[in-house]
């Protein structure tokens, strides 16, 4: 927003955007831009090009907002409220455990992890993270936890810290010093640094070290996944004030991984074969752009793909579904064109479906048998996906139309249970920007984090007219 120029203000205040986030990184006249509305709305009413009557009723909407809320009641029940009611014992456990189940291992050469305490008797600890000063392992807009418990604080409650140990633990990665609104990455690198100092490590020490990142968004680590030296790699996230004890109780066994990635971890290179200011998700073939997120992206191979996780057991999928069918009235003119392929000869009377005009009633229900083949229970996130007809053009790879979580005993079996929405789950945005389902042979495709085990069967989609 802060982008926007003077005259852009008066359409956007009079269309409904009442509230201005506050604080800009652009300067004017050698300050920052604090507030957008504050900064010109005054200027374009000394002007007569916006009515004092417009930035009432901006402040009408937002104190009516406030009133629902509560805000001038003086309630006391909420008036009341202070840290000692946020910091229970109940409310850090929630935070403990939502911290661990974010923590995604991304490899574990030999079944490194987890560390046996009662064998590993000591490690060493290294990395700007180890400590984590406060800011390293909170996320933007975030409030200040209860604590802090830092790496090496979660890592000292199951072993001594030894720099004479022959097990080595490096804990790095970003902050918001390098990622955060207004303040873009220039790579997709850890810091140089950083990378020598595990190099250095990764020689030195007797044994594998285990690498744990902290960060927002994905860092290419290639270097670190092909190092024999470097036996494992747990990112973390910014977990938040517990977040040292739930790296230390996945690293020392108390907690098994079954964190997948929110979003594809691309190589370095990747910032050279799309600019920042290409907006397209979709490929651009005639400019070689690849495409962007798990949806669309088209180019060379990725370090680790979207939904990639491993865990400290195998899990297996089985479905009992071998394919379905499903019709959808499309009367009273649903019916959408479809962008197709050029080496689709003849296409149906009836090629898509709008979703903002149908009922969407429609379901696809189906099991899923978790198989865990270790000897170590876990939870398992189990990621279900639509892919549309091959011969829709431009369309998504896959996209995500449900998960669910579940915890599987040590060679056991859960069965997960799924019922999709057709309009939701099969819908796609069309290159006209409708949100539709096509006609024809759709797919559900289920992967687990490392795909070393997937189910698939078609969905026949067909209209009646």
């Amino acid at each position: 927003m802060f982008l926007l120029s003077f005259p852009s203000l008066i359409p956007l205040l009079r269309a409904g955007l009442d509230l201005d986030c506050a604080e800009s990184w652009i300067e004017e006249k050698g300050r920052p831009l604090r507030d957008f509305l504050s900064e010109y709305s005054k200027a374009a009413v000394e002007q007569g090009k916006l009515r004092e009557s417009d930035i009432d009723n901006a402040l009408r909407n937002q104190y009516m907002t406030l009133m629902r809320l509560g805000y001038f009641d003086n309630i006391p029940r909420y008036a009341s409220l202070n840290e000692t009611d946020i910091c229970t014992d109940e409310h850090r456990s929630l935070a403990h455990d939502g911290a661990r189940q974010g923590i995604v291992l991304l490899k574990n050469d030999g079944n490194l992890l987890p560390l046996d305490p009662e064998k590993i008797l000591a490690v060493a600890v290294h990395g700007p993270h180890a400590r984590a000063p406060e800011k390293v392992m909170d996320g933007d807009y975030t409030g200040p936890p209860c604590r802090y418990v830092t790496p090496r604080q979660g890592i000292s409650k199951h072993v001594k810290i030894s720099h004479r140990a022959n097990t080595t633990i490096y804990l790095g990665g970003i902050n918001l010093h390098i990622e955060r609104e207004g303040n873009d990455r220039e790579d997709l690198l850890l810091p140089k640094n950083q990378t020598e100092e595990i190099l250095h490590f990764a020689k030195a020490s007797q044994n594998p070290i285990i690498l744990v990142i902290l960060s927002g968004g994905g860092i290419d680590v290639s270097f670190a996944h092909k190092h024999p030296k470097i036996g494992a790699i747990l990112w973390a996230g910014y977990p938040g004030g517990e977040g040292g004890n739930a790296i230390a109780d996945v690293i020392f066994g108390r907690y098994n991984p079954g964190g997948r990635l929110p979003l594809t971890w691309f190589k370095n290179k990747y910032i050279q074969q799309i600019p920042m200011t290409s907006m397209e998700f979709r490929p651009v073939p005639e400019k070689g752009y690849p495409g962007r997120t798990y949806k669309f992206y088209d180019g060379p191979e990725v370090l680790y793909p979207f939904g990639y996780g491993l865990s400290y057991t195998k899990f297996h999928y089985e479905t009992s579904t071998d394919g379905t069918s499903v019709t959808l009235p499309a009367t009273g003119g649903h019916c959408k064109g479809l962008s197709y392929k050029p080496s689709v000869a003849t296409t149906p009377s009836c090629q898509a479906v709008d979703v903002a005009g149908h009922a969407c009633t429609e379901t696809v229900s189906f099991n899923i048998s978790v198989i865990n083949g270790g000897g170590r229970g876990g939870a398992h996130v189990v990621l279900v996906y639509t892919a549309p007809p091959p011969e829709v053009a431009q369309a998504p790879i896959k996209q995500v139309a449900a998960f669910r979580r579940v915890f599987v005993p040590a060679t056991s079996t859960a069965t997960v249970p799924f019922t999709l929405n057709v309009c939701k789950a099969f819908g796609i945005v069309e290159r006209t920007a409708y949100t539709v389902v096509p006609s024809g042979v759709s797919k559900v495709l289920v992967e687990n984090g490392d795909s070393s085990s997937s189910v698939s069967f078609p969905v026949k989609i067909d209209f009646s007219v």
